[in-house]
Parts: C-alpha cells; sequence; structure tokens
C-alpha cells in the first residue's frame, strides 16, 4: 500500500510541474545577471594611478581552507616598483579546481586587493587550465592609469594610497559588478595571455552583429 502512495505523490509533483510556465535563458548570448555579491572569479584590484594594491603578504593563501592561493612575494625598489609598499605579490595562482569561493580570502585582505568579480564562466578542458596567473587575475588598467612598474604617483609613502582609497578606490570600487562580467574581458593589456572569455565575447559580438545586420 505504501509502495502505491509513494507513486501517486511522485506522480502529482511531476503533474505540478507541467503546468508551471518555463523560463528559458539564452545561454551564452544572454547570461542571467548574478546578485551583486555573487562570489565568482576573484579580481587583483589597482590603485588609481595602476600600481597593484596587492602587498604579497600571503594572508590570503593562509586563510584558504582549500589550500587553492600560492603567492611569492618581492620586493619593490625605486627602480622597479608594483605596489606602494615594501613588497608586491611577483607569483600570484589562484587553482579553481580547488576554490570553493567562501570568500574567506577576501576577508583576509588588508589592503582590499582581492575582490571576488561576477564571472562565472570558469569550466576549462583541461585541468591546467584553471589555475590562474597574476596576469589573468589583475584588473585591467583603467583610463590614467599606468602599467607597473613605476614611481609612486599619489604620495611619497605607502600610508598616502590607503589614507585616501575611500574617496579614490582605483578599480576596487564595484568590483561585485566590475565590467569584468562574462565574457566581457579586455584582452589586449598582456599580449601572450589567453583571458577566460575571450572566446565567449567573440561568439557574442559576432551574434549581436549578425542581429544587427
Amino acid at each position: 500500500m505504501g509502495a502505491i502512495t509513494g507513486t501517486f505523490k511522485g506522480f502529482g509533483v511531476t503533474f505540478s510541474h507541467m503546468f508551471r510556465k518555463v523560463v528559458t535563458t539564452d545561454y551564452p548570448f544572454k547570461p542571467p545577471t548574478p546578485a551583486p555579491r555573487y562570489h565568482g572569479r576573484h579580481i587583483l584590484n589597482r590603485h588609481p594611478d595602476g600600481l597593484e594594491k596587492c602587498i604579497g603578504c600571503e594572508l590570503c593563501a593562509w586563510a584558504c581552507p582549500a589550500d587553492a592561493i600560492y603567492v611569492e612575494g618581492g620586493d619593490n625598489t625605486d627602480e622597479q616598483r608594483f605596489s606602494p609598499g615594501e613588497r608586491y605579490a611577483s607569483t600570484y595562482q589562484i587553482n579553481y579546481a580547488r576554490c570553493i569561493f567562501c570568500g574567506l580570502c577576501i576577508e583576509a585582505c588588508p589592503t582590499r586587493s582581492l575582490t571576488m568579480s561576477n564571472e562565472y564562466e570558469l569550466a576549462r578542458d583541461n585541468r591546467q587550465d584553471l589555475i590562474f596567473t597574476k596576469e589573468q587575475l589583475l584588473a585591467p588598467l583603467l583610463p590614467g592609469m599606468e602599467q607597473p612598474p613605476h614611481p609612486m604617483r599619489l604620495g611619497d609613502s605607502e600610508k598616502d594610497y590607503y589614507v585616501g582609497s575611500l574617496t579614490n578606490p582605483g578599480t576596487s570600487a564595484g568590483a561585485e559588478r566590475s565590467p569584468m562580467g562574462p565574457g566581457r574581458y579586455q584582452v589586449d593589456e598582456h599580449p601572450g595571455v589567453t583571458f577566460p572569455g575571450a572566446e565567449q565575447a567573440a561568439q557574442r559580438a559576432a551574434a549581436e552583429k549578425g542581429e544587427t545586420a
């Protein structure tokens, strides 16, 4: 008797869904917009003059419960300066085969260098491609920014950079709604580096061009 009751309950679930409105998403040409604080791929932010906010402290790597982040710190010099502090990340990698998108690395970052964007197109055919390098994670250069290394432009010390961070935050402002969303990467910043989403962007642009023609 219980088996018969269970069968009718199962059919009831099926029939209840048959009359619901079907929502079709035109993916990947019109991908859905994630929530503002969606935990997607990471971004290494810059200061308004282009210097990197990451100081190579490795706190994000220590906070990561999945051991997905690898950082090697390097020393800044007057001739080769990548960040306003004494140190910078000479090597920065995130293994998205391990990352659980918990956001603990974001909480650990003392300079708001590391934030998470709304990018979710991270599927790859090769595990090696899931290891994102520093060049792939760095935010693009906005107008007025200069590609490091270069001297400090916003002040004489790193304190000058972070005192004005609330009024002049650089590319960390609105990182949750970053223009670096699905398929919207600028691929001309680092020649030779294949950015994730570039292929989807080309397909989407071709499709939109065909629609408007």
